[in-house]
């Protein structure tokens, strides 16, 4: 690459940018804006490239949608029924409410589509439960909130792919179904962890709850555990758009929160709608700074350049699929990973769609990759948050992690190596993608 070509300039003006404090957003449009200038072509290019990416995609109104629908249930009860039904399920077992917490992930993984919901959601109350009368410390009830809170994006609804499917053309409603069996693989291996270190450490048990108020537990939480039903199902009956599917479960989750719960006051929605739009503020600068940077990507012609470079390497599948695993874990370690997502996954999907790897399969891989991306030091942004709630250095916070982050990179491996662990299901309800034999 020559270093003083304009490609190359415009990377080093976004880099020194990022470094300088600027969002990445603004920084990959200020650098694509740079390119343009030097490359002599009408800057007003920047702002038809962001307009009609911004307008063009329906899909992306599903994002705010589904951080809304997040901070409704957050705002309400729903959180709260949801974690006694949890607890009244598996709470009984020894480390009952580390096991607890990786249970309403799974169930709240098929509400808000966010691990950052997720986190900030319930992390404080998981907190504060799993503190009180020091049954766990405080540096382990927050690893055990970050790393279940990863299953949120892989288990359906997910915002990270929704972004992917931006990129890739991939099926919104197939690379849902396709997280399924992932995200529960990641459970499994989570709890798998927990179940050891519980009978190592001699985690407490919890009371149990009697059989004969199971009954009442699971009533009080029916309308919450109906919201998945109620999302999933409409989007795979071909009743509504996953977009449409979002704004149902915004409004699903309100109304159930201020209409049958009673338990939302109008400053608490104003709230919730203010955060919902900062997020979204924040989301859309990225995505709007990518589309802008993908234009300069295209016109320099990367993703050829990338696909020529590998195929000189004559990588198999199952080369290109560990080669692309290593990268983005260590990407994870030092940038967002909806960066990651909108700016450095677009250049492998021409390789791997001439390696005939599915793309809904690559898809989930890229999307649980950038999921441990979250809890790998040292940037990663749950342990931050966790670390806030729960007052723990970070590095008390790190090595309760690490055993996690182990198991759920053998997962990942899984599911990268073992195609089927994604498409089965998506395959059972139609789906016609081809997948190379990888070995």
């Amino acid at each position: 690459m020559n270093l003083a070509s304009p490609f190359s300039l415009a990377l080093v003006a976004i880099t020194a940018l990022a470094f300088l404090g600027l969002p990445i957003g603004h920084s990959m449009i200020a650098g694509s804006i740079f390119y343009l200038l030097l490359a002599g072509q009408d800057m007003g290019t920047a702002a038809e490239q962001l307009l009609n990416g911004m307008y063009s995609n329906y899909v992306i109104l599903s994002v705010p949608l589904f951080i809304l629908a997040a901070e409704f249930m957050n705002i309400g009860s729903m959180t709260d029924r949801l974690m006694a039904f949890c607890n009244a399920l598996v709470g009984r077992f020894r480390g009952g409410l580390a096991h607890v917490n990786v249970l309403q992930s799974i169930i709240f993984a098929g509400m808000s589509g966010s691990a950052i919901a997720d986190a900030a959601g319930t992390g404080r109350m998981m907190q504060v439960m799993m503190t009180r009368g020091g049954r766990y410390t405080p540096s382990y009830a927050a690893a055990v909130t970050a790393v279940s809170s990863v299953i949120g994006p892989i288990i359906p609804p997910s915002i990270p792919m929704v972004l992917y499917a931006l990129v890739s053309d991939a099926s919104i409603g197939f690379l849902f179904l396709g997280g399924v069996i992932p995200g529960l693989l990641m459970a499994l291996s989570q709890m798998f962890i927990i179940a050891i270190t519980a009978r190592r450490k001699n985690f407490p048990v919890e009371k149990p709850v009697p059989i004969r108020k199971l009954p009442r537990i699971t009533w009080n939480a029916f309308p919450s555990l109906m919201m998945p039903v109620v999302l999933l199902g409409g989007i795979y009956s071909g009743v509504m758009t996953p977009t449409e599917a979002a704004a149902v479960a915004a409004a699903y989750a309100l109304i159930i929160s201020a209409g049958l719960y009673r338990s939302v006051s109008w400053r608490d929605l104003y709230k919730s709608i203010a955060i919902s739009a900062r997020t979204t503020a924040s989301i859309g600068m990225l995505i709007a700074g990518s589309l802008v940077f993908n234009y300069v990507v295209t016109v320099e012609n990367i993703p050829e350049a990338v696909k020529a470079l590998l195929a000189q390497w004559d990588l198999s599948p199952i080369g290109f699929l560990t080669l692309v695993n290593l990268l983005l874990l260590l990407l994870g370690c030092v940038l967002e990973g909806t960066a990651i997502l909108l700016i450095v996954v677009p250049v492998f999907i021409p390789t791997a769609q001439a390696l005939g790897i599915d793309l809904v399969h690559f898809g989930v891989v890229v999307v649980v990759n950038i999921m441990i991306g979250l809890i790998t030091p040292p940037y990663g942004l749950l342990l931050f948050i966790m670390a806030n709630i729960s007052g723990e250095p970070l590095r008390a916070i790190v090595r309760d992690v690490l055993p996690f982050l182990l198991a759920m990179i053998v997962s990942l491996a899984i599911l990268t190596f073992v195609p089927e662990t994604v498409l089965w299901l998506p395959r059972l309800f139609g789906y016609q993608g081809q997948s190379a034999p990888l070995f």
